[in-house]
């Protein structure tokens, strides 16, 4: 293990920010001081870390070069200017907002697809950590790779209130507790009813009529896939859940599949849990674990090459903070 380091996590009072600070400490990451910074009213509350309470800091009067490492876990507009100041200061930037992508000086980057990239960046680096659902069937892809030679994956993503942050959670809740308490309806983050419903989108269309997260999980897919850059379909829906992601997802290989193959090739997976006889779901399974739960593994109806499944994941933990924690873990591994 190498010696400890000083670190800081941006947006440490959001969903993501306060998973990655629980994370840390559940895995014992070699932290020497932990800088937990935020914007606005977000700013002077604490959080528990090891026994104590930090301060949450000021982002804008934050002086990066305290620090090695840096998680940014804030809106992309924001972790562009974060990013640009840390690395200025000499410090590797772990960026979980989408903002990165198309930077060239970037590494998108996911330990179980291409984790041995991470041996090949300069210091300070630049890491960027795909979206939650992106991560989650990324690692179900790379657990098949050896065993599916990969032509088309179509996504239909069924997101939780948390894709839409703390803010998400609070209008769900407060949206269900006006139902059920025969109050009218007042929708505030969204333009309509949430609680009870579902939603075909998850914010504003582009003209093609796809929502920047769908444009965000297709990139990400096509780069950590390289072979299915032209064969990607992905639509998001918003379900009134708070927490956890399901998704269906649909793959075409080149040859018929072969089943017991890919049982195989899931079951031995590290970050798996298959589930054979009946079918996982958020709530009753994901929740606060470290896995992604993979049911419902079938051929397609009338096509040999098809393998459709279900996936079950915590999004906040699993999707998000886990994986830029195991990239911090590389990292260091190799580097600081």
């Amino acid at each position: 293990m190498p010696e400890t380091l000083d670190i800081a996590v941006v947006g440490a009072t959001g969903l993501v920010g306060e998973a990655l600070v629980e994370l840390l400490e559940e895995r014992d990451f070699p932290v020497a001081n932990l800088y937990l910074l935020a914007s606005g009213e977000s700013a002077g509350k604490s959080i528990a870390f090891r026994g104590r309470n930090i301060r949450v800091g000021k982002l804008d009067d934050f002086d990066f070069a305290k620090v090695r490492l840096v998680f940014l876990s804030v809106a992309a507009d924001a972790a562009v200017d974060c990013a640009a100041r840390a690395r200025e200061a000499g410090c590797s930037v772990i960026d979980l907002s989408g903002a990165s992508l198309n930077n060239a000086a970037a590494l998108l980057a996911q330990a179980c697809v291409n984790g041995e990239a991470v041996e090949t960046l300069q210091l300070p680096a630049l890491i960027a950590a795909p979206a939650a659902p992106a991560a989650e069937v990324a690692e179900v892809l790379a657990a098949l790779r050896g065993v599916l030679e990969l032509r088309q994956v179509t996504v239909s993503a069924c997101l939780s209130a948390s894709a839409l942050g703390r803010e998400g959670v609070q209008e769900l809740a407060r949206q269900t507790a006006e139902l059920l308490n025969a109050r009218p309806l007042e929708p505030r983050l969204l333009d309509r009813q949430f609680a009870f419903n579902m939603l075909a989108q998850l914010g504003g269309v582009d003209e093609q009529g796809y929502s920047v997260v769908e444009r965000r999980i297709a990139a990400e897919l096509a780069v950590l896939f390289p072979e299915l850059k032209d064969g990607l379909s992905v639509t998001c829906s918003l379900a009134p859940v708070f927490f956890g992601d399901a998704l269906m997802v649909s793959l075409k290989a080149a040859a018929p599949v072969v089943l017991s193959a890919v049982s195989a090739a899931l079951e031995a997976a590290e970050g798996i849990e298959l589930v054979e006889d009946d079918y996982p779901t958020v709530i009753g399974d994901a929740q606060g674990q470290d896995s992604v739960y993979v049911g419902r593994v079938r051929t397609g109806l009338t096509d040999s090459r098809e393998l459709n499944l279900w996936i079950a994941s915590d999004n906040v933990r699993k999707g998000a903070a886990l994986n830029a924690v195991n990239l911090a873990e590389l990292l260091i591994k190799h580097y600081l």
